[in-house]
């Protein structure tokens, strides 16, 4: 374990210095000890924050630069003696040999004498860290509009490792059974052990897809597509796109990616879907130069992915107010140019996977105050609700979705999306 120990520091450095995603790192790891590595680089970025203070107690002078990787190795070392359930003596002797071989063989020693610290004062650390705010500081700048307690609660969701969810064609109460999963209210199979997918009962039938709950819901609220012409824009890798082949509409499926667009083909081909017709193009030049017109547009627009934290804790150390601003603006320009394809009377569903407002209800209130020719359209609970009621209240004020990662708290939450759909009436 020593080298993986030390490969996984590497890594989460790459990560937070060079603001890299693990998904573009993982190849690099072999397939035996991809699932340790996962537990300890996912977890570690969950609880950063949290391990940053635990090793201030413990090294009250800053480790030199040119040996940070030994502050990075020291980190997920306290990480796995905290959190993790290898045995601390396997621990504390790699991390110290990693240390003295790549950085200094003082901080080897310094090394030794924290995390023995660490393991005999364990329980009385996790006390101290239960209630630390474990979002960073240019994360919380993102979260304008909600109050401290929410903002709290958004906090704690960052601890939970979300389950694995399924959307199924139809037959969900049977496909339960199956998946030994829970129904939640949409009818979203929801399986907490988190096998391999390819291992789950018929996975070549093309009865189901993996799509956390909250990406689910935007599809939902559009009613009586059938035979109608949707195009759903920035449609990879299509978990919309096949909700909405599955209630028979006439799909276009459009992505700015060759390779993303070749993904959705393959899987429309796997789940049999042949009323998807997928083409390249970058959204913006397809809406102003296309005269098609469409009865209903699915916008899931492109955000800083800010909701999906939960499965992907390096976002909430990457992701910045400038990402947003970038994102905001795009978002923008796509939804001016809606009207150039939508028929009268057509419906726009507008949704992003962004915790920020700016992204959300705050771009859809500018939107609907410059346009005239759009009403919003008030989302109705029940559609959202075929089998059984919801524990939180996902509808706000003005009739829109905003789900946060604390909601399904019980059944360990759910992405953060935000949901409006709207109408074109001139």
């Amino acid at each position: 374990m020593a080298d993986i120990r030390l490969q996984c520091a590497k890594i989460v450095r790459k990560i937070l210095e060079e603001k890299v995603f693990f998904s573009e790192l993982k190849n690099d790891i072999s397939e035996k000890e991809l699932p340790f590595a996962n537990m300890l680089i996912l977890t570690s970025l969950r609880y950063w924050k949290a391990l940053d203070t635990i090793l201030k107690k413990f090294v009250s002078k800053k480790i030199p630069h040119k040996h940070i990787l030994a502050e990075y190795l020291l980190k997920l070392a306290i990480c796995e003696i905290l959190f993790m359930d290898t045995a601390p003596y396997a621990i504390i002797n790699q991390t110290v040999q990693n240390i003295k071989q790549n950085c200094d063989s003082f901080l080897g020693g310094l090394a030794n004498a924290v995390l023995r610290k660490v393991t005999a004062q364990k329980k009385q650390i996790l006390a101290d860290i239960a209630g630390i705010l474990l979002l960073p500081d240019s994360f919380v700048s993102l979260l304008s509009g909600y109050s401290e307690q929410e903002i709290k609660h958004i906090s704690e969701s960052v601890k939970d490792v979300p389950p694995l969810d399924i959307t199924v064609k139809n037959n969900n109460v049977e496909w339960k059974e199956k998946f030994r999963a829970d129904l939640l209210a949409n009818g979203t199979l929801r399986i907490y052990a988190a096998p391999k997918v390819q291992t789950l009962p018929e996975y070549n039938s093309g009865q189901w897809w993996v799509q956390d709950v909250a990406s689910s819901l935007p599809v939902m609220v559009i009613s009586n597509i059938q035979d109608k012409k949707v195009i759903d824009l920035c449609a990879a890798p299509g978990g919309k796109t096949a909700q909405l082949a599955s209630k028979r509409a006439v799909v276009t499926a459009l992505d700015i990616s060759e390779n993303r667009a070749q993904t959705l083909k393959q899987n429309m081909q796997r789940l049999g879907f042949d009323n998807v017709k997928v083409l390249v193009a970058d959204a913006l030049e397809y809406m102003q130069n296309n005269s098609e017109k469409y009865d209903v547009i699915l916008l899931d627009a492109p955000c800083s992915a800010t909701g999906t934290f939960r499965r992907h804790p390096e976002i909430l150390h990457i992701k910045n107010i400038e990402d947003v601003k970038e994102q905001e603006n795009l978002q923008k320009q796509m939804l001016n140019l809606c009207s150039k394809i939508l028929k009268k009377d057509g419906v726009l569903v507008y949704s992003v996977c962004s915790i920020c407002k700016r992204e959300g209800e705050m771009q859809i209130a500018n939107f609907l105050q410059e346009h005239q020719d759009f009403k919003r359209m008030k989302i109705d609970i029940e559609d959202i609700s075929l089998f059984g009621k919801w524990e939180d209240n996902l509808i706000n004020e003005n009739g829109e979705i905003r789900t946060l990662p604390y909601y399904l708290k019980s059944q360990k939450g759910m992405d953060s999306f935000f949901i409006c759909k709207m109408q074109r009436i001139i």
